[in-house]
């Protein structure tokens, strides 16, 4: 079912619907199921800032550093906030750079999902390639983010908390929330 109402429309006026949170939290799955609810394309900065650079987020984390990688991050971003209505889901620590929380909040509706440490860190535990946490407890590295970045995520108009249920409970709380801001 496609869900396109005045409401929603009217929301969207800000442009694109960009979705912030910690790795692990569904940003990517969530935004894609949300862009096909509503109609819109569906971005995943990650994955744009890969085509650009020709190597995986992990390899340019292990070739160039962090701060390369926020810098070409912030870049991408930028390029993806054309004004037009979309989804974008943003690294977990693209929210974290001024510039780059400043151009969301600016000119999107930006979207904290937000999750308990114990899914988390289940759900990080299926996938591979997450530079934070190479060699590390992710317990421990997830809940250490979480202390410094949660107060700055907060800071996204909209609030959705992510559960241990299909992605779609998700999607469906957002839908919700969305008519409410504008």
């Amino acid at each position: 079912m496609q869900r396109n109402s005045k409401s929603t429309a009217a929301a969207l006026k800000r442009g694109p619907i960009v979705l912030v949170g910690m790795m692990g939290v569904g940003k990517s799955t969530v935004g894609r199921r949300l862009a096909a609810r509503i109609g819109l394309a569906f971005v995943d900065a990650d994955e744009e800032i890969e085509k650009a650079a020709g190597m995986s987020v992990s390899e340019i984390f292990e070739r160039f550093g962090e701060a390369h990688f926020r810098d070409g991050e912030r870049r991408v971003i930028a390029r993806l906030m054309d004004g037009a209505p979309k989804v974008i889901a943003t690294g977990g620590g693209a929210f974290m750079q001024d510039d780059t929380r400043a151009l969301i909040l600016d000119q999107a509706t930006a979207i904290w999902l937000d999750a308990d440490i114990d899914i988390l860190v289940d759900r990080v535990s299926r996938r591979e390639g997450r530079p934070l946490l190479k060699g590390k407890d992710p317990r421990v590295v997830l809940t250490e983010l979480a202390a410094v970045r949660n107060p700055v995520y907060a800071l996204a108009p909209i609030h959705v908390k992510s559960i241990a249920a299909p992605h779609e409970v998700a999607v469906e709380r957002i839908l919700e929330q969305l008519p409410a801001w504008q």
